[in-house]
């Protein structure tokens, strides 16, 4: 004999603050009830279960994936992924480096041709300078003076240095006179012969050796 449900909108008893107690029904997975009961929820306990089902179906999808990829635990996973990415990462700082030293190479030959070009194209102006008489420090100022740019050629080289040398001519003092020929030795030898010593001019060749060897007291004196 089955029992007939109480109502459940009949209170069985009270509670000692005055709260209702009513009948709980559904107990039983069997009981008919069920069918016709009504579960209400707010939305924040719907939003609650939705994300409850959602997480859980994540992680199933994530163990999933874990064993078709051949590891055991999600753990296996991200200690070979880290790996991979360390390794990923020391290549790519590898090439950086050849990357880096290559440049380095490249600018420090680079700067050696530079510095090649500007002593060449300094000591081209310095002679340029000391064909025009221009010596010593006075040459050294001169080449400061000679603002002209590094890309120039031969001839605007040279008519700078004319003007230079009309606005300074304190800088070209060992120009030579007479058309940059030397001057020529006293009496009238040419500059490279020495002139003749006074009173020489009639002695006989060797006498000077003779008078030389009678100082000395070597040969008696001429009687």
């Amino acid at each position: 004999m089955t029992r007939p449900l109480p109502d459940p909108r009949t209170a069985l008893g009270y509670r000692r603050d005055g709260r209702p107690i009513y009948p709980i029904l559904g107990a039983s997975s069997a009981d008919p009830s069920n069918d016709d009961a009504t579960l209400t929820l707010s939305q924040k306990q719907l939003n609650t279960l939705l994300a409850r089902e959602k997480d859980q179906g994540g992680r199933a999808a994530v163990r999933a994936l874990v064993e078709k990829l051949g590891f055991s635990t999600n753990t296996d996973l991200t200690d070979f992924v880290t790996r991979q990415r360390q390794t990923e990462q020391d290549q790519l700082t590898e090439t950086q480096r050849r990357e880096q030293d290559l440049t380095t190479r490249e600018n420090a030959i680079a700067a050696r041709e530079a510095q090649a070009a500007a002593r060449e194209r300094e000591a081209s102006r310095r002679a340029v300078l000391a064909r025009e008489g221009s010596t010593g420090e006075d040459l050294d100022d001169a080449l400061t003076l000679l603002r002209i740019p590094d890309d120039a050629d031969d001839a605007t080289v040279s008519t700078a240095v004319h003007e230079l040398k009309t606005r300074r001519p304190e800088l070209f003092t060992a120009s030579a006179p007479g058309g940059g020929q030397p001057p020529a030795a006293p009496g009238g030898a040419p500059a490279s012969v020495p002139p003749p010593r006074p009173g020489s001019t009639d002695r006989k060749p060797g006498s000077a050796g003779i008078e030389m060897a009678r100082r000395r007291g070597l040969i008696p004196p001429a009687q």
